[in-house]
């Protein structure tokens, strides 16, 4: 799937958009990355065309055409835009596309979309953080250089003539959405449809925050392997990923908006607030609540809507959960009951409606004596530890694969500094530059080599498909859990209550003073 992205810039420095279009950059700070010599490395594969310009004098000419016209002379002008067109991984090896047929749908798309302007597009082929997308820069210089003919998607005369800015709007951007999707289809390349709004938005903010987060955790776990720092999560959270996955959760089990404002605030901290339709979620951690349109459209109130409905046709006994078994109450016991005649015969009621609830559930299912009844609970009980058990170990299993994926990641990306390391004709001074790399290398090699045993270490394929399985089956088994032990407090309220009916009171009082103690 192609994306198309647009960012703005207020620096005078035309040349650090050249800089950064043909020489290697550090992901995570935006920073050059220098060779031993403090020179700027190149990018090992990149394609640059000029329109309007030589690419190589792009600065000099844009600063001179500002002058010209005396635009662009403030700090706070806009002094260029940057667009990105990025392709799916996929249409490398599934549609064949190439680095220098990216570079020809730039070039095409910046000539039609950006006429008169003087721009810079250049084509990378190795990806972000090495994901191998290819993707297409177009950096344009604010100001208009040549008057060119009238287009549909130009709002003002003036975005034709030259000398005026560059009008970037809404409506325009959506126009370019739908340009770059309606060129993937006529190239036969992945793409989806850029206009709709996202399941889960995801800003660039957002992402590059998440990027650093991880970044400190990484380092962190890596320290705590050697007991300097305590061990933590392996992996960094925002606070949108936080409300994101709680408000699935609490979306997934409840079937009404009551009950999901329940859940949210009991279980995680989290307050629900509605202002004119809008629904709008506050962490527990900040004073300004984000809306559910800022996270995506499966956290707006009509996605939420929609999932109750779906849990209430799937899950009658979720719908209707306040008509289920309940214990027989022993009034002899009860102080309120004692002290209040009105509450003990509502208490009296209720005992009638249970009793007779219990007496259709023995029918219902069958049972002959009480000793069936018991050994059907004790059943239950043995279930319930079985499962239990076995889920500890799936988790335990793909706690282990996450740590593998978490280290192979860390083993990959600095793979090829530890291989120049090997190679450098002065080892202690390469260690000493670059001391973090290696010893991210170092920590994610070891630990691997101690869950190979020795053999060959696993490839990021084989880990992502083993999680997957583990993923899958570990829901599996935890759905299985919670129906067990859903079967097992109905068995055992069905017990208790069998007891009271038939006047095994000591029993019955016995059974509540074990509940009494483990509470």
């Amino acid at each position: 799937m192609a994306i198309l992205k647009h960012l703005t810039s207020k620096n005078a420095d035309y040349g650090e958009a050249q800089r950064y279009l043909m020489f290697q950059h550090d992901e995570s700070t935006g920073k050059p990355i220098l060779d031993e010599n403090g020179d700027l490395l190149p990018r090992e594969e990149y394609c640059l065309d000029g329109l309007n310009c030589n690419p190589f004098t792009f600065d000099a000419e844009c600063l001179e055409l500002n002058a010209k016209y005396h635009k662009n002379q403030n700090y706070s002008d806009v002094k260029s835009h940057h667009y990105i067109i990025s392709f799916d991984p996929k249409d490398v090896s599934e549609c064949d596309l190439s680095g220098e047929h990216a570079q020809q749908l730039g070039v095409s798309f910046a000539k039609k979309y950006f006429p008169g302007h003087q721009a810079l597009v250049c084509t990378h082929t190795d990806g972000h953080n090495g994901s191998g997308n290819i993707h297409v820069h177009i950096v344009i210089n604010s100001l208009r250089k040549f008057d060119v003919a009238q287009q549909n998607f130009m709002e003002r005369p003036s975005d034709c003539r030259a000398g005026f800015k560059h009008h970037q709007t809404r409506n325009l951007l959506l126009h370019l959405k739908q340009a770059v999707m309606d060129m993937c289809h006529d190239e036969n390349l992945h793409q989806v449809d850029l206009l709709s709004p996202a399941e889960k938005k995801i800003t660039d903010r957002e992402y590059r925050a998440r990027l650093r987060g991880q970044t400190k955790v990484t380092a962190n776990t890596t320290l705590s392997t050697t007991g300097t720092v305590p061990i933590r999560s392996s992996e960094y959270q925002t606070q949108k990923d936080y409300l994101r996955n709680s408000i699935e959760e609490a979306a997934s089990k409840t079937v009404s908006f009551d009950e999901f404002e329940k859940y949210l605030l009991e279980k995680f901290k989290i307050e629900v607030k509605m202002s004119r339709g809008r629904i709008s979620y506050l962490h527990p951690d900040r004073s300004k609540a984000i809306t559910g349109r800022n996270l995506g459209t499966r956290y707006e109130k009509n996605y939420l809507i929609s999932r109750f409905a779906e849990n209430a046709a799937a899950s009658p006994d979720l719908r209707n959960h306040k008509i289920q078994l309940r214990l027989v109450l022993d009034l002899q016991q009860c102080v309120k009951a004692q002290q209040s005649h009105a509450y003990a015969r509502r208490v009296k009621l209720t005992n009638l409606q249970q009793m007779a609830q219990t007496i259709a559930y023995v029918q219902e299912h069958g049972y002959n004596t009480r000793q069936d009844l018991l050994a059907d609970f004790s059943n239950a009980q043995s279930q319930v530890h079985e499962m239990s058990d076995t889920l500890r170990a799936t988790e335990q299993a793909l706690k282990n694969v996450n740590q593998q994926i978490h280290f192979t990641g860390q083993y990959l990306a600095n793979k090829e500094t530890y291989r120049q390391y090997l190679k450098s004709n002065s080892k202690k001074r390469f260690r000493q530059e670059h001391s973090s790399e290696i010893a991210l290398y170092e920590a994610a090699r070891d630990t691997l080599k101690k869950h190979s045993d020795g053999g060959p270490l696993p490839s990021m394929k084989a880990l992502k498909e083993e999680k997957e399985k583990l993923v899958s089956l570990k829901a599996s088994q935890y759905e299985t859990l919670k129906n067990l032990r859903c079967y097992q407090k109905e068995l055992k309220t069905v017990c208790s209550n069998v007891d009271m009916i038939l006047g095994n009171v000591s029993a019955h009082r016995t059974d509540q003073q074990k509940t009494t103690e483990i509470s």
